[in-house]
């Protein structure tokens, strides 16, 4: 391989990753705005990952039953009241 033919194929490389990089689709700006509705969708999976792990962690006896059963109870709530506001939210 010659030298030029390095450099050449060199910068076909570097424009081609150049291009790839500041490519439209790759620029964060041009991705849509969350709307309220996904922030609380994503809350409501959160909420459940939540009562899993808490749940998970009450049976492997890192959790008195006292403090399980209030946060289990604040969890609840919160997706409750979330979940009525996702409800509203989809019907408008």
């Amino acid at each position: 391989m010659t030298e030029s033919l390095g450099l050449i194929m060199g910068a076909i490389l570097a424009l081609v990753l150049i291009v790839y990089t500041f490519w439209p689709e790759n620029i964060f700006a041009s991705q849509r705005e969350k709307t309220h509705l996904d922030y609380l969708l994503e809350r409501k999976d959160q909420l459940y990952e939540n009562l899993r792990d808490l749940s998970f962690e009450y049976r492997a006896g890192k959790y008195p039953e006292e403090d399980f059963v209030v946060q289990r109870t604040q969890l609840e709530n919160e997706t409750a009241q979330l979940m009525a506001e996702i409800e509203r939210l989809q019907q408008a």
